[in-house]
């Protein structure tokens, strides 16, 4: 059974740093591509960010680039997500997603952390 588990979140100031970590367990994360979403509230979940299966190639929401960076570490089964100089319209629950390489969806999905960035 595949598991995803976010960390990292917590309340920042506006211009402040944090880094989210998803940890896969049950199968090694290298199987994946690996995606990060967000959900703020009365809002839909929208696509952050999402790095490839040998992490040749990454892919931002435009609201996030050069901001955030997606990366990948095989031998940890873990995948991150560096945000900087966040604002407060960033404040949302981080979700983890892992995608097999031949879906066209997000299989397995994490709990969610919590960012909030105050102004």
């Amino acid at each position: 059974q595949v598991q995803l588990v976010e960390s990292g979140g917590g309340l920042v100031q506006a211009g402040d740093s944090l880094r989210l970590s998803c940890t896969v367990s049950g199968r090694t994360s290298s199987s994946f591509t690996m995606g990060w979403f967000r959900q703020a509230p009365g809002k839909e979940r929208e696509f952050v960010a999402a790095i490839s299966k040998n992490a040749g190639s990454t892919s931002y929401t435009d609201s996030v680039k050069g901001r955030f960076t997606i990366s990948r570490d095989t031998a940890k089964n873990t995948v991150y997500l560096q945000m900087n100089s966040l604002k407060p319209e960033d404040t949302a629950v981080y979700y983890c997603a892992a995608k097999w390489i031949t879906s066209q969806t997000y299989n397995y999905w994490g709990q969610g952390t919590q960012v909030t960035v105050s102004s």
